[in-house]
C-alpha cells in the first residue's frame, strides 16, 4: 500500500511541477494529457492548487484501497455494480458514506468505487463527490460547484429513492482511465454477469 501511494504522490509531484513550470498561466484550456501512473486526458488546465487537492484526495483515500478499512470507516457498500448504460465500461461498486454529501473537501468524498480484483476481493479505483442542486431543477445550473479545477456534472436527477437532482464529480485516482482523470466512466473497468442491478 505504501509503494502504490507513494507513486501517486510522486507521480501528482512531478506533475505539478511540469504544470507550473511549462505551461504558461494564459495558455488556452484543453485536454492535456499527465504523466504518472494515472495518466490521460484531464480537460481544463490543472493548476498547483488543484494539483495540491488531488495529492490530498489521494493520500486520505490510500487508507481505504482495501473495502473493509472502507466499511469500518461508514461507507455503505451497494450490492450492485453499476455500468454505463451507454455499454462504455462501468464506475463499479459504488461505497457511500451520506455524511459527506455536499462536501467539498478533498479529503472526504461522498462515495468510494470499488472494482472486484482476481482473489475476488474489491479494492477502490475512484473517488466520487455528490453536491445537491439547490433549486432542485434539471434544466438550471447556476449553482455549479467545481473541485481539483475541474466542474461538476450535472445537475443530474436522482437515481434511487430519496436522492436529490445534484452534481457530481469522479476522480479515477487508483486505476488508469482512458477516458479522462475526471470521466464518470472507465471504459477499462467491467461489472461481471450477475452483478448489476436489475
Amino acid at each position: 500500500m505504501a509503494s502504490r501511494t507513494g507513486m501517486l504522490v510522486l507521480a501528482l509531484a512531478a506533475s505539478a511541477a511540469l504544470t507550473t513550470s511549462a505551461v504558461p498561466a494564459a495558455a488556452t484550456p484543453g485536454p492535456h494529457t499527465r504523466p504518472g501512473p494515472h495518466a490521460g486526458p484531464t480537460g481544463p488546465r490543472t493548476g498547483p492548487a488543484a494539483l495540491a487537492d488531488l495529492t490530498r484526495a489521494a493520500l486520505s483515500s490510500s487508507r481505504y484501497l482495501r473495502e473493509p478499512a472502507a466499511t469500518a470507516a461508514g461507507y455503505v457498500p451497494d450490492r450492485y455494480c453499476v455500468a454505463d448504460p451507454a455499454g462504455g465500461g462501468a464506475v463499479g461498486y459504488p461505497h457511500f458514506n451520506h455524511a459527506y454529501d455536499d462536501s467539498l473537501d478533498p479529503a472526504k468524498p461522498a462515495a468510494l468505487l470499488y472494482e472486484d480484483d482476481a482473489s475476488g476481493r474489491r479494492k477502490l479505483v475512484a473517488l466520487e463527490w455528490v453536491v445537491t442542486d439547490r433549486d432542485g431543477k434539471v434544466e438550471t445550473d447556476d449553482d455549479r460547484p467545481s473541485l481539483f479545477g475541474q466542474p461538476f456534472k450535472g445537475p443530474i436527477p436522482g437515481r434511487f429513492k430519496g436522492q436529490k437532482v445534484h452534481y457530481a464529480l469522479h476522480v479515477w485516482l487508483w486505476k488508469p482511465n482512458p477516458a479522462g482523470l475526471f470521466a464518470t466512466f472507465n471504459p477499462d473497468l467491467r461489472c461481471r454477469p450477475g452483478t448489476t442491478r436489475p
